[in-house]
């Protein structure tokens, strides 16, 4: 007899109208383990997710959850069976309390009783048993990125989850904080939750993860053991060959200032901003999530009615009150 997995995803396979998305796709995962999911973008791992949330449904296939075949038709099928999802992108409601946001929807007392006292009970011993070092209490706009992607997690296990699927949660946080987050995931599979880690991060692979399934146009190419395996043979599995290089990247010297922002404010996040663009050269803009770089560029673009500061395009001041006119 085969070991029993916590969850099993046999043969999934799904379409879309000229697209096969899915093709035949296998992966296990073990109760207390952390199984990394990788790929190229486009390889089929968020169509795979989605399946298993509920979102989409396979045209071929079977999920077995701890020895049971499940039927997951819908985001509510799939939570009953014990499926939850942290997004990348965070979903909690600022003006809210952390304990407000983890029951939101499904209040103690009902809607039109909340009993807001017992709900920051529960909340609050639901952060102290995974260790979260947050209070109840608190607004959610007070939190760091870090702390808020820890809310999402206790309010997907809130809902008693077996398994949990984590999509690229150290996209938009520090260092400091992956470590934070890290510490929560081992406190979790203690607890036996298991979690699919989606990440393009290699190097975070044999830091928090057991196992890697590797997928390539929509199909499941192989699972190795973190310890087992290196980076490049995970590459060879990701694009179907043997790499000799990576990126290789030519340098050119830039022209002239093409593009010019200086002490741009939007009122709100934006306070003062400057850069310069040169003709034959690529800026970045980096910082995490709510550092200002979209509302920055959209004040460039004309998208902020109350905008501040100067913009210089080729030398010349424009006053861009609109994105036609950018």
């Amino acid at each position: 007899m085969g070991e029993q997995y916590l969850l099993e995803m046999k043969g999934i396979s799904k379409s879309f109208p000229g697209v096969k998305a899915l093709s035949n796709v296998n992966l296990q995962l073990r109760a207390g383990e952390v199984h990394a999911l990788l790929g190229e973008n486009g390889a089929g791992k968020s169509t795979l997710i989605k399946v298993l949330g509920g979102i989409y449904h396979a045209e071929e296939g079977e999920i077995w959850i701890e020895g049971q075949q499940v039927n997951i038709d819908g985001v509510v099928s799939s939570r009953n069976a014990g499926v939850s999802i942290v997004h990348q992108e965070l979903v909690l409601v600022p003006y809210m309390t952390v304990a407000e946001n983890i029951f939101l929807g499904r209040e103690a007392g009902g809607k039109f009783n909340i009993k807001r006292r017992q709900m920051t009970e529960e909340a609050q011993k639901l952060l102290d048993t995974y260790e979260m070092h947050i209070d109840a209490d608190t607004l959610v706009e007070k939190l760091t990125i870090a702390q808020q992607q820890m809310v999402e997690i206790v309010k997907a296990i809130s809902f008693n989850s077996k398994i949990l699927v984590m999509d690229e949660p150290t996209s938009s946080i520090s260092d400091k904080e992956v470590g934070f987050l890290f510490d929560t995931m081992r406190t979790l599979t203690k607890k036996g939750v298991g979690i699919i880690y989606i990440s393009h991060k290699m190097s975070e692979l044999e830091e928090i993860c057991d196992r890697v399934t590797v997928m390539r146009d929509g199909q499941s190419v192989g699972t190795r053991v973190v310890k087992e395996t290196n980076k490049d043979d995970l590459i060879a599995l990701m694009v179907g060959r043997e790499l000799t290089n990576y990126y290789t990247r030519d340098f050119q010297k830039p022209g002239e200032v093409i593009l010019k922002g200086e002490h741009i404010a939007d009122g709100k996040m934006v306070k003062d901003a400057s850069f310069e663009l040169h003709k034959g050269e690529i800026v970045g803009f980096a910082g995490l999530v709510g550092a200002g770089r979209s509302e920055t560029m959209k004040a460039v673009f004309g998208l902020t009615p109350d905008m501040k500061g100067e913009v210089y395009v080729e030398g010349q001041q424009v006053h861009i009150k609109s994105p036609i006119e950018a």
